[in-house]
């Protein structure tokens, strides 16, 4: 693997043969996460594909030129010509071998692939997840100088780091942005020691014998093992959802109604979530209107009465969304008619979709004690009913889910931990 400038681009890329070059910048979360996989590739494959690294900030002509627009970028030559699907920001490693693999003939992958050597390491504590509770465990656990890794799927913050603004977050008195928040929080529990193993893919999970497989190759094993996998919010599937989520789309009200004050919104649900939340984004908002598949709320009764007392806000039943667009400022949402089927345009300053949060377990075949919702069961020290496995956040079974809630799950996890193996 070697270091080059845009005055060596065309020798070493365009006249190189099969190469791979890595657009990186400092101060970068992702460009960390991924430079370890790269150098661990290039020794893979290092005798058949170049690796290469290039400083964007002071390579941006280059970069600009060829439409680089974010760190980090891999992009993939033969013969002067880029070839593959490009690779950004939280890339994982799975991703970089595929695009890796499609450059050589099936036989030399199978060569590569047979002296791969499987690799295991040992540590106090692995923590399944990067959001509040898992960061703040990792933060008190090596403050404890318990020998802790962190591992996820995608890049460290969960939640946080898709929310607009926080501005209930204690020890701030300006609102923060939701990404720089969990930026520092990942930062203070990286830099006090905890080792991060992240946008990797987990190949299997057994919390029975505390060992988790990332990228196939990789067994990490630990004395103990907290789970702070999170929820994912269920999703319309509507067209134009996944890439408006945070940027004009919420799924927490008391994250973001405060945004929007004297302005309108309109909810998507009619649940006991959609019709308590829309009555709670209604003390903001000049005016809610709910979307509503069925001809009246499944709501508890109370909580329908109150809301539909409401002179804020007007339901529109029968109906379901079936795209989500930006124009300027507005959300333009389409609904379709359920029963003629005709379709009508919506404008407001903000969406909400309260239909249902599902909690991230798919990792895990191991038997968890699980309440009706399907959260996990915890006590009071957030050890779950499977001895040495812990539990912290939004995936618990608990009456509130916010940032501080996370926090203070994952505070208690790792004192218990560190009295435990003390």
């Amino acid at each position: 693997m070697k270091e080059i400038s845009s005055s060596e681009f065309e020798k070493e890329v365009l006249r190189g043969g099969k190469v791979v070059l890595d657009f990186y910048s400092t101060e970068c979360p992702p460009c960390e996460a991924v430079a370890p996989k790269f150098e661990s590739l290039a020794g893979m494959y290092g005798h058949e594909i170049k690796f290469f690294k290039i400083y964007r900030q002071q390579n941006r002509e280059l970069a600009d030129r060829l439409g680089v627009k974010s760190s980090p970028t891999l992009l993939f030559f033969d013969m002067g010509k880029e070839v593959t699907e490009r690779l950004a920001g939280g890339i994982k490693r799975s991703e970089i071998i595929q695009n890796l693999n499609s450059m050589l003939p099936e036989a030399r992958v199978n060569e590569i692939k047979a002296k791969i050597t499987p690799q295991v390491s040992d540590y106090d504590v692995i923590i399944l997840g990067g959001g509040p509770g898992g960061l703040a465990a990792g933060l008190y656990l090596c403050q404890a100088k318990i020998n802790t890794v962190l591992v996820d799927i995608s890049l460290p913050g969960g939640h946080v780091s898709t929310t607009h603004e926080v501005s209930n977050y204690p020890g701030f008195i300006d609102p923060q942005a939701g990404y720089m928040l969990s930026h520092n929080m990942s930062e203070q529990t990286k830099l006090c020691g905890t080792v991060f193993k992240v946008a990797v893919d987990v190949t299997k999970v057994d919390l029975v014998k505390r060992e988790v497989v990332i990228d196939e190759f990789e067994t990490i094993r630990a004395k103990r093992i907290i789970i702070a996998t999170g929820t994912t919010p269920n999703l319309t599937g509507a067209k134009g959802e996944r890439e408006l989520k945070g940027k004009g789309i919420s799924y927490c009200a008391t994250c973001d109604a405060k945004y929007f004050v004297d302005k309108e919104v309109i909810v998507i649900g009619g649940g006991n979530s959609a019709v308590e939340e829309s009555d709670f984004i209604s003390k903001f908002a000049s005016k809610v209107t709910i979307i509503h598949q069925f001809e009246a709320f499944t709501a508890n009764k109370t909580a329908q009465e109150k809301l539909l007392a409401n002179p804020k806000v007007h339901p529109i039943f029968l109906h379901e969304p079936r795209s989500f667009r930006k124009e300027n400022d507005q959300m333009i949402v389409e609904i379709e008619d359920l029963k003629t089927k005709e379709i009508k345009t919506l404008k407001a300053d903000g969406v909400f979709i309260f239909i249902g949060m599902k909690p991230n377990l798919g990792l895990f075949t191991d038997k968890l004690q699980l309440d009706q919702w399907g959260y996990i069961k915890t006590d009071d020290e957030m050890r779950t009913s499977i001895p040495n496995v812990y539990a912290v956040g939004d995936v618990i079974s608990k009456k509130y889910r916010q940032i501080t809630t996370a926090v203070a799950d994952g505070t208690i996890a790792a004192i218990s931990i560190a009295k435990d193996l003390d």
